[in-house]
């Protein structure tokens, strides 16, 4: 998919929009140069419309392959680790 979400995701987010209506929501992208920041970019329009509030910390995973061991696990580096520990703490506040 080229600068896109799936349509199944968007499916998910309307299906549980009650639900997660003003709740803050984080996001990990994965691609290739842009490392999925073109779909986040589009669903925060999308989630803000439900009335969920995205925090402004994310993880991007520019070249996922370049993270996946021979084994076929991911290994992300310190800047990969650091903004999720980041996000997962404004997540919590």
């Amino acid at each position: 998919m080229l600068h896109g979400f799936a349509a199944p995701l968007k499916n998910a987010i309307d299906y549980l929009s009650e639900e997660w209506a003003f709740k803050p929501i984080g996001f990990v992208s994965y691609g290739g140069v842009a490392g999925g920041t073109r779909a986040v970019h589009m669903l925060k329009e999308v989630v803000t419309a439900l009335n969920m509030v995205p925090i402004r910390e994310g993880v991007v995973i520019p070249f996922l392959q370049k993270y996946i061991n021979d084994q076929g696990d991911f290994e992300p580096n310190d800047v990969i680790e650091r903004s999720a520990d980041t996000m997962l703490q404004m997540l919590t506040r």
